[in-house]
């Protein structure tokens, strides 16, 4: 079945090559389906180990084998792929997919006589899926619509991060790229020293903002309107519910796959604007957010598995924007491989320092003071990259890059 073709006022026709592809962002929450059904058949625990294979092995191979995909839908046809609600079936169906992966996963940690490899196995594949479905509430969490943000918080009940819905939006989207912001990682910040500074940070930091936001209204933050505590009762409901089915033994697997399920949202944070740096302006105020802010991929197969969530540049640029219309930026710092790769590359600081300093010194062209910079290591960057580059400061300021793939006339095809 064809996509639909979209036609401008001047007869430009534009179909979206990518409309059904979107439905693998799906395989994730199927796989634990899958290996419960094989290992209740084979008693077996090696199929509890596909999710994870899936999405940390077969996803960067086929990153690094398939061509870059820069495309972007046109500006003229954005309102209309906006518009239709097929691409939001595609974010809602995560959900009852992973309530049904997480029911599985519970009767198989309570009766399943697992080994201590097959429990890390399950609360591996598990993790991933939560972990993943933070991006469906991500994505979610993002919109108008009531129903939509409803959804986004029921789903990040499955990792209890549900303050991420009011530290996200109100507080990372302000303060991104800046030393302000628990999110965004710092030159010479490995991901073991900013796991607990953005948990911790993003925590305090949400229930601040809504603290904040309930004495300007002149109500207490201990009340039903305090969306970190509704947003937590949704955790509380779920994992209550799940202890009074399965016992209270189930708790040990909910909160394990809840660590790892957010665990793997912070590894993508740190991707996502490792040692970026919105500058001052005269008025002493942070420039305006733009692409290059972000660490941008154009690997087609994790724009798929994440809800074009690797288009992050245009993702901060314009927050309420659909993923199926995010494009692509020129001016926008690109990463060299996919989420996937990269995540697995972030474990290891001495490997990621070499992939990505020399990538970040270069974006602001060899200034490291430029740079969003852990201060404990400025000494040491500045003495090994330099700290001054060949344009001034004001050079931070510089126009907006075009879309890349994204012709004047708007044609195209993705």
């Amino acid at each position: 079945m064809a996509a639909p073709v979209l036609v401008d006022q001047d007869g430009t026709r534009w179909r979206d090559g990518k409309r059904y592809m979107w439905l693998t962002a799906l395989i994730p929450p199927v796989l634990p389906i899958v290996s419960f059904g094989l290992w209740h058949r084979t008693g077996s625990g090696l199929p509890w180990w596909l999710t994870v294979v899936f999405v940390f092995g077969l996803l960067p191979l086929l990153d690094a084998t398939t061509p870059k995909d820069p495309v972007a839908a046109p500006e003229w046809a954005r309102p209309a792929l906006d518009a239709d609600r097929y691409y939001r079936w595609c974010t809602f169906l995560y959900l009852p997919l992973t309530g049904i992966c997480l029911v599985l996963g519970c009767w198989a940690w309570v009766h399943g006589d697992l080994s201590v490899v097959e429990r890390v196995a399950v609360v591996g594949a598990l993790g991933t899926v939560t972990g993943i479905g933070i991006n469906t509430a991500h994505e979610l969490g993002h919109k108008r619509d009531r129903l939509e943000r409803i959804l986004s918080k029921v789903m990040l009940a499955a990792t209890a991060y549900g303050h991420f819905y009011v530290e996200h939006n109100r507080g990372h989207h302000v303060r991104v790229a800046t030393p302000a912001d628990p999110a965004s990682a710092r030159l010479g910040e490995s991901f073991w020293r900013f796991w607990p500074r953005t948990v911790i940070g993003s925590l305090r930091s949400a229930w601040d903002l809504e603290a904040r936001r309930l004495r300007l209204r002149g109500r207490s933050p201990w009340s039903v309107r305090n969306e970190v505590l509704t947003s937590w009762a949704y955790t509380v409901v779920l994992f209550g519910a799940l202890a009074g089915v399965f016992g209270p033994s189930v708790l040990v697997f909910l909160v394990l796959q809840a660590v790892v399920g957010f665990s793997l949202l912070e590894a993508v944070n740190y991707v996502e604007h490792y040692g970026l740096a919105r500058q001052r302006t005269a008025t002493g105020r942070y420039e305006k957010v733009d692409p290059r802010h972000s660490w941008n991929s154009d690997d087609v197969i994790s724009n798929l598995a994440l809800y074009h969530l690797p288009r992050h540049s245009d993702h901060h640029a314009n927050p309420t924007v659909r993923y199926q219309s995010l494009r692509s930026f020129s001016s926008a710092p690109q990463l060299p491989t996919g989420y996937g790769t990269m995540i697995l590359v972030s474990l290891v600081p001495r490997f990621w320092f070499q992939v990505m300093d020399p990538r970040v010194v270069a974006h602001y062209e060899g200034d490291v003071t430029r740079a969003n910079v852990d201060p404990r290591r400025l000494t040491e960057l500045v003495a090994r990259f330099g700290g001054a580059g060949p344009a001034d400061a004001g050079a931070a300021a510089a126009p907006r890059g075009v879309p890349a793939g994204h012709s004047p006339s708007g044609t195209g095809s993705g």
